[in-house]
């Protein structure tokens, strides 16, 4: 179904995706793209268990808007290990004010077909996506 606000629909596979990210934890992230002549969020990235958080900043695009989700494992002040789903909203400065609209008007929408999402950032730039950041918004 398309979003009323950007007339933008969710292609089922990113459901499917974020699912066994979520249940059998395949997947370390997923980026979803939204694919404007398709006028759809699709899923452009996967990886793998065994990716680095590296891995993952290093496959959003720098000057180009993106969803992505991230499956952070830690471990807290009393010896636990943890997860947490981090939805992030990946809107740099450097790109496009329509894809950067598009994207805004989107995500609610969007982060409501995901179901299971513990914790969400807006970044600009890496600095506001840092791990540090992930670790204080998921305690």
């Amino acid at each position: 179904m398309a979003n009323a606000a950007s007339g933008i629909a969710v292609h089922d596979d990113c459901k499917l995706k974020f699912l066994e990210l979520k249940a059998k934890r395949t997947y370390r992230f997923i980026v979803f793209k939204i694919e404007e002549k398709q006028k759809q969020v699709i899923v452009e990235k996967l990886g793998e268990p065994t990716n680095s958080y590296e891995d993952f900043t290093a496959s959003l695009p720098a000057d180009e808007c993106r969803y992505a989700v991230y499956d952070f494992d830690y471990v807290t002040d009393e010896n636990c290990q943890k997860s947490r789903i981090v939805f992030i909203a990946w809107s740099p400065d450097t790109s496009k004010v329509r894809s950067k609209m598009i994207y805004a008007s989107s995500k609610d929408r969007f982060k409501r077909e995901l179901d299971g999402i513990q914790v969400e950032l807006q970044a600009t730039d890496p600095t506001e996506m840092g791990l540090d950041v992930i670790r204080s918004r998921s305690n």
